[in-house]
């Protein structure tokens, strides 16, 4: 049954006149009731159409609007934009707002002698992935120390969003040469501070239903989701539990994923402090918080072109169809395809027929690999090799 069937169906069982007709048949019955002598209301007569129809078309409008546009936003599921946002404080929670990523890069020197500052605002930027490019800037003066090669500058992104928490290696490029750098990159763990974008209906949603199972605030798996799950960067459906004693009785284990990127181990120390130094856990609980164990996986697509390209037509392709991968195993945000996930079956068969829809100048593509199947860790690209037949 559609939502608009239900709503339709709720004021029926009110008593109130879903159809024109029936709004018509209960106008005419009023008419009676009152014993109104019309004398000219014959169904042929046009002063009593333009009666009844100036009677029946505001209360059809009214009807439509009640189901249409009032009853969806008095429940979770069908709510959206301010009134979700109402239900959520109804449930003493608040829509989480966008927030810019912040973390740490690695600049390189060609020479250990001596002493070298990276200025404050230096930008450091991605490739170009799918038409898009993201920008760091530093947001301190770091210096080389004498005999040190690499020293690691605090950044922050130029925009909100979790599209900014690309995996490891993606910031490399320099826009603006500094004499004596030679190179630059994020590390695995460079996220201190994950950027997100302002929270969906859906995951707002998630949390709210969370809320609602943890209304007893006994310390059950919906008390921790809610708990872990109002950090930004992380969605109720990301948080994952181990509730089988993993350190005896008591104890259970949290593991915590973000949508892209790898959470830094300072992300996941201000988590547990929030549930073990601030109170929020139940007598005797040993809950322990960690960033979600990973798999590493060799990964070689060989990809078939279509005839008679260019071959910078083919080197984009090729370009295009590593970033597309690269997104399936949670790297970049910039395409769409079916994500890895813990306790799942990542299907490449599936990826392929992701990238034939994304690609249409792709003939064809093979995987070294049929299925990646997950348990409590989330697959992880060790390394990605796409060829071109």
């Amino acid at each position: 049954m559609s939502e608009q069937q239900l709503f339709t169906n709720l004021v029926r069982e009110g008593g109130l006149p879903t159809t024109e007709s029936e709004v018509r048949a209960e106008f005419e019955a009023e008419v009676v009731k009152e014993d109104v002598a019309f004398t000219n209301d014959s169904a042929v007569s046009p002063w009593w159409r333009m009666v009844t129809a100036l009677i029946t078309k505001p209360v059809i409008w009214l009807i439509e609007t009640l189901i249409n546009a009032v009853m969806p936003q008095m429940f979770v599921k069908t709510a959206s934009g301010l009134f979700l946002d109402l239900l959520a404080w109804g449930v003493n929670l608040e829509r989480k707002r966008a927030v810019a990523a912040q973390g740490r890069v690695q600049f390189t020197r060609a020479t250990t002698a001596g002493t070298l500052e990276v200025p404050a605002d230096t930008a450091v930027q991605s490739a170009n992935i799918n038409g898009r490019v993201y920008t760091l800037r530093t947001t301190e003066t770091v210096t080389f120390e004498d005999g040190r090669d690499t020293v690691l500058a605090p950044v922050i992104a130029e925009e909100t969003g979790s599209a900014y928490n690309l995996a490891a290696g993606y910031y490399s490029v320099l826009p603006v040469l500094l004499p004596g750098i030679t190179a630059v990159t994020n590390l695995d763990d460079w996220l201190l501070v994950p950027g997100a974008d302002e929270e969906t209906d859906d995951d707002l949603r998630a949390r709210i239903r969370t809320q609602f199972m943890a209304v007893n605030q006994w310390h059950t798996d919906a008390v921790y989701r809610a708990l872990i799950s109002s950090f930004d960067g992380v969605a109720a459906d990301n948080v994952y539990f181990d509730s089988d004693a993993p350190r005896g009785p008591g104890t259970a284990d949290a593991y915590v994923m973000l949508e892209i990127g790898t959470p830094d181990p300072a992300f996941i120390a201000s988590i547990q402090s929030k549930i073990t130094d601030e109170g929020n856990h139940g007598h005797g609980d040993d809950l322990q918080v960690f960033a979600m164990p990973e798999t590493l996986h060799d990964v070689t697509a060989t990809i078939y072109p279509m005839e008679n390209l260019s071959s910078e037509t083919v080197a984009q392709l090729q370009a295009d169809v590593e970033n597309f991968i690269r997104a399936a195993f949670r790297e970049n945000q910039d395409y769409s395809p079916t994500l890895v996930r813990p306790w799942s079956r990542f299907s490449f068969s599936f990826l392929a027929g992701e990238l034939h829809a994304q690609f249409p100048l792709l003939h064809g593509v093979d995987f070294n690999i049929d299925y990646i199947v997950s348990e409590m860790a989330l697959p992880r690209l060790n390394s990605l090799t796409v060829t071109v037949a």
